[in-house]
């Protein structure tokens, strides 16, 4: 998968997006600075949501259409959505701005209309939301337009996300990364599952990672050593400024944390190398090895009271020592000396 100009593969990176979300709270200027900000903290990637309330959901106050058992609880989905939403004005400057800084900048569209538009800004992949991870129709639109595509999974039951899958591949497109998500917000850490990344891979045949609502950069450190490629965490200037997705998002000290855990456990993950790198071989010199422990004479038997295995590491290997026992010294020996086969009389 090739996103702008960064390849995710199996031996690639981790690529980190800052999702902005509803972190600019109804403010271009926030949106702009949270941009650079994201560029300051270490992200590869500004992702924004394009929607209205009036694509994603219906002005309605009946029963159904309000909020229960999040940290909305009570809000009704419309008005939500309305003090949620990024202005579609605003998109195609976001855009540049990100582009200005070195960002890759796409967008989690909701309906085909929001497509269209960042289709118009030549937008460079795509992200499907948890929630929207049923909308068939609106996944095949996305995947026609022969982006890469990533899903995430935060609703999915193995059904759903293979559905998903069909869909874009029916269009022609393979290029699909899935993300584990918990959609929860925020996320118990213990509701995490990081072993998923893994599976996800594995069963489905795609680039795998996650999409993040836990306090804290435990899981994404988590995730990177189970094998994500992408990881995506809320990202705001400052908590203080509010709005629904404050209470879950990382401010710019907290990202830049995050990175720098991140990039300190693939540098940790390494290969398997049963090779050993030139500090470790000069480490050798401190393991055990025989060494003549109390004088002996000439003719004298070794035993455990005279030969012994102790560091450091320059005598005769310790697997010798059993062969040793018993047979008689071919010279006289002092205290300390290195043993050597050698000294074995024959």
């Amino acid at each position: 998968m090739k996103i702008g100009t960064y390849e995710i593969n199996n031996s690639s990176k981790v690529f980190i997006i800052a999702e902005l979300s509803a972190n600019h709270n109804g403010s271009i200027e926030v949106a702009l600075e949270t941009i650079k900000a994201a560029k300051r903290a270490g992200a590869d990637c500004i992702k924004l949501q394009t929607y209205t309330a009036d694509t994603i959901t219906l002005d309605s106050d009946k029963e159904d259409f309000k909020i229960k058992g999040t940290i909305w609880e009570g809000q009704n989905l419309h008005k939500l959505y309305q003090e949620a939403y990024t202005p579609w004005e605003w998109h195609k400057q976001l855009f540049d701005a990100a582009n200005a800084e070195g960002l890759v900048c796409f967008s989690s569209p909701f309906d085909k209309t929001a497509v269209d538009l960042l289709e118009s800004l030549n937008t460079p992949a795509y992200k499907i939301a948890s929630f929207e991870i049923t909308d068939i129709p609106l996944i095949e639109y996305v995947a026609s337009k022969g982006k890469p595509i990533i899903l995430s999974t935060g609703i999915a039951t193995i059904e759903d996300i293979e559905l998903a899958l069909d869909a874009c591949r029916r269009v022609g497109n393979n290029d699909i990364a899935l993300l584990k998500c918990t959609s929860s917000y925020p996320a118990p850490i213990e509701e995490a599952n990081m072993c998923m990344v893994k599976d996800l891979a594995e069963r489905f045949k795609v680039i795998s990672g996650l999409s993040d609502h836990t306090i804290g950069s435990t899981v994404p450190v988590v995730a990177t050593c189970f094998g994500a490629k992408i990881i995506e965490k809320h990202f705001i200037l400052d908590r203080a400024i509010g709005g629904p997705d404050a209470s879950f998002s990382m401010n710019e000290e907290e990202f830049t944390a995050m990175v720098k855990a991140v990039r300190e456990a693939e540098l940790a993950i390494g290969k398997v190398d049963y090779t050993l790198t030139d500090k470790q071989a000069k480490g050798k010199d401190f393991s055990r090895s025989l060494y003549v422990v109390n004088d002996i004479k000439k003719g004298e038997l070794f035993t455990e009271e005279n030969v012994r295995s102790i560091r450091p590491g320059f005598g005769l290997h310790p697997r010798y020592l059993p062969e040793i026992l018993g047979k008689q010294a071919s010279t006289d020996m002092e205290k300390g000396d290195r043993f050597e086969l050698q000294m074995i009389a024959k």
